[in-house]
């Protein structure tokens, strides 16, 4: 495996920004496209948080998939009100930079979107608003409620104003989850959801309402677990692995 730091200016942000790439090396007799998982991170890491923090290089390796982790300061992949425009730079420009320069496949089956709390309400948005372009999502302990936070104060309101401006805009700006995947278009590709959360996580009843409203709509390929865990590294190192797994294997590694 071979690893990058990419840094680029960002016409969308108006500013230079980076991200982190694992990429599979087989040569160069054998130069192919690979999957990509494009995996967010959460509020309080940065793009380097997943390398640090668990041996994602290690799993991606066992795949043969390039794992692509952006940088999302503290935007929740979210077209700000303040007027920063990340959701615009993670869907559109992040993904053609990384078609251009990397050997990295722009084939629906062959691209995924992961990632934890932030990142996993992050990810689960980019596969519901683009099913065209993603085939599945897996999403670990993730904010999934946005309206409803408004109402809790579990986050700090001021940052909840910033990025969101209210409930209904919330709603009507395409960035509450429950409105996109009960809205969601019958002549579009659904892409599987796998959904982890753990028991002493302290987002696992809002996990539980959105597994409860992705059954009911008998949503194609959804599978919800629940393990033992808080909101923590040991959990989301541990279940990363089962989203690659769900990805790639159906249940077997490829690699023996």
């Amino acid at each position: 495996m071979a690893l990058f730091q990419i840094n680029f200016y960002s016409a969308v942000l108006g500013r230079n920004t980076a991200f982190n790439a694992v990429i599979p090396d087989r040569g160069a007799e054998k130069r192919e496209k690979y999957p990509v998982v494009y995996l967010l991170h959460g509020l309080s890491d940065d793009f380097t948080s997943w390398l640090r923090r668990s041996s994602v290089e290690r799993y991606a390796e066992k795949y043969d998939v390039c794992i692509i982790m952006p940088d999302g300061g503290r935007s929740f992949y979210t077209d700000t009100k303040t007027g920063e425009k990340y959701f615009e730079a993670l869907s559109r420009e992040l993904p053609e930079f990384v078609e251009r320069m990397l050997p990295v496949s722009a084939r629906r089956e062959d691209t995924f979107a992961a990632g934890l709390s932030m990142g996993g309400y992050g990810a689960l948005k980019l596969a519901l608003r683009f099913p065209g372009r993603f085939a599945a999502a897996g999403i670990m302990s993730a904010v999934t409620d946005i309206p409803g936070k408004f109402a809790s104060k579990t986050f700090d309101m001021q940052l909840w104003r910033n990025i969101f401006g209210s409930p209904e805009e919330a709603v009507r700006d395409g960035n509450d989850l429950f409105t996109l995947a009960g809205k969601f278009p019958a002549d579009a590709p659904k892409p599987r959801i796998v959904q982890f959360c753990g028991t002493g996580d302290f987002l696992l009843e809002d996990n539980r309402n959105l597994a409860s409203l992705l059954r009911g709509l008998r949503w194609p390929g959804y599978v919800y677990k629940e393990a033992p865990g808080a909101h923590s590294w040991e959990f989301w190192d541990t279940h990363i692995q089962d989203i690659l797994k769900f990805f790639f294997d159906n249940g077997e590694e490829k690699n023996g």
